[in-house]
């Protein structure tokens, strides 16, 4: 923090979205620490949390265009029968991230894991560039700043912050995998019948 300052915060928060091995729940509370010791400004390093997401973001997008709702429901019709995933199904996710999209990538961006996720059918969907950007630029400001002002009340126990982020993190990822193995348990039941 003090050899790098800003710059260090961006290219963390950068890295925090290509791969999520620096938890900004880690990071950004002793970013607020730092500011309550008078070493950087509040402000500046907000905005310098949100230029590294936004550019950590833009890669997955990125491949979520070069993927392609064509490409993924190709890939569906062949290989989707085994987790009971069609086309029909992928359309049906789209229509629905048309409808919801930004305030899905809003949400998703103050959400431990989603928020290098979301990108991804951000860009599938052909999100507009302006749109995603700007959603996902609120939602970060959000983000950045609560944990900021976490680190900053706490002081010398920012990490705190981290410890009691971390069973929300879970539980989240759990819903998340029970709710996935549920749609595809209720489609193979109703394309293959019920076991009796």
């Amino acid at each position: 923090m003090q050899q790098w300052s800003y710059l260090g915060i961006t290219l963390l928060m950068f890295i925090e979205n290509i791969f999520p091995i620096i938890p900004s729940e880690v990071f950004m509370p002793l970013v607020g620490f730092t500011v309550s010791q008078g070493q950087i400004s509040f402000f500046p390093a907000v905005f310098a949390g949100v230029i590294g997401t936004i550019l950590g973001a833009y890669p997955w997008y990125y491949v979520g265009k070069w993927i392609s709702e064509e490409r993924l429901e190709h890939i569906a019709d062949r290989y989707g029968k085994w987790v009971g995933v069609s086309s029909k199904d992928i359309d049906r996710a789209n229509h629905w991230f048309d409808k919801h999209g930004g305030q899905a990538v809003f949400i998703c961006r103050m959400i431990p894991v989603l928020r290098t996720l979301i990108s991804i059918p951000a860009g599938i969907n052909e999100m507009p560039l302006m749109a995603f950007t700007l959603y996902s630029i609120v939602g970060t400001v959000v983000w950045v700043g609560a944990l900021m002002a976490a680190g900053y009340k706490l002081g010398h126990h920012y990490e705190e912050v981290a410890q009691y982020l971390a069973p929300f993190s879970k539980v989240i990822v759990i819903i998340l995998a029970v709710a996935l193995l549920f749609w595809i348990g209720r489609k193979l039941i109703k394309r293959y019948g019920k076991p009796s």
